[in-house]
């Protein structure tokens, strides 16, 4: 007979892998996952607009010199709200880490590059808040960039194109790692659909991680579901073609059977039993720490 606990699991896994976005179910996620462990500073500005806010995490027992992320959530640039992401935090900050989600303008409001233009900012505000935390100790500021399907390409364009963080002086050396779940990296020509408007023609060769590879690009981990049917498991490929043959240290994980979802779900405590995404995320980034 199946405990009531495995069921409640199995039902919220079944709502995840519907639909990652459906708000319904990732409210559910964050809602049962731990938080004794971190506290939570919400809607903190960092831009202006009703978009403009972010939610800043960190463990209730934490080291000065402990790992930064600043977190991208999907939804084809047209939908998600941090709120709805608290589950991520809920996991990064019981390894150690601090957390920055944000929130960023959407389509139809926003369309490229506006979106990139708003995630600079809020890594600028992380720069700010943690160069004020670091005066004392004199350690150098150092960020993770990690997102998952679109956001996964603002993090990943925000780590290959120098030109976002720079406007906002945010120092390059501040990006010492890129994580990417389940990204599109390089996902022109676009046929059809909404996307058309979302990167309007003059702009839509720069929305192309994959094109500003070089070897100043952090360190970068890409996880991707081999059953991706929204995004295809080759945008993740190919850049870490690319990153390779630029000298970058690149690791990609492909995980079997396991869909576009199920990739950014597994991240969330009760739910981490569907693929290995935590596990390699903490691996990588104490991989990093260790350099």
């Amino acid at each position: 007979m199946i405990s009531l606990k495995a069921t409640v699991r199995l039902l919220l896994a079944s709502c995840v892998l519907m639909s990652i976005a459906a708000c319904s179910a990732l409210q559910i996620i964050s809602n049962t996952s731990p938080s004794a462990h971190y506290q939570k500073s919400s809607a903190l500005r960092y831009a202006d607009g009703d978009r403009g806010l972010l939610d800043y995490y960190e463990p209730t027992e934490i080291a000065p010199s402990a790992p930064t992320i600043v977190f991208f959530y999907g939804g084809g640039w047209r939908s998600g709200e941090r709120q709805k992401y608290e589950f991520v935090a809920s996991a990064l900050t019981g390894a150690g880490f601090r957390i920055v989600i944000p929130d960023y303008r959407l389509y139809p409001e926003a369309r490229f590059p506006a979106f990139m233009e708003d995630a600079a900012k809020a890594v600028a505000w992380t720069h700010t808040r943690l160069e004020a935390d670091h005066r004392a100790s004199g350690e150098a500021v150092e960020i993770y960039l990690m997102g998952h399907s679109a956001g996964a390409q603002i993090a990943a364009l925000l780590a290959v194109d120098s030109r976002y963080l720079e406007r906002q002086a945010v120092p390059a050396q501040t990006i010492v790692g890129l994580i990417g779940l389940s990204g599109p990296y390089d996902f022109l020509p676009l046929q059809s659909g909404y996307l058309l408007e979302v990167f309007p023609e003059d702009h839509r060769g720069d929305s192309q991680p994959v094109h500003f590879v070089s070897a100043a690009a952090p360190p970068t981990l890409l996880i991707h579901g081999q059953d991706d049917d929204v995004v295809e498991p080759g945008n993740s490929e190919r850049f870490a073609r690319a990153l390779e043959g630029a000298g970058v240290t690149v690791e990609i994980k492909r995980y079997p059977g396991t869909g576009h979802a199920a990739v950014a779900a597994a991240l969330a405590p009760r739910l981490d039993f569907l693929a290995d995404t935590l596990e390699d995320t903490i691996r990588f980034i104490e991989q990093q720490q260790d350099r």
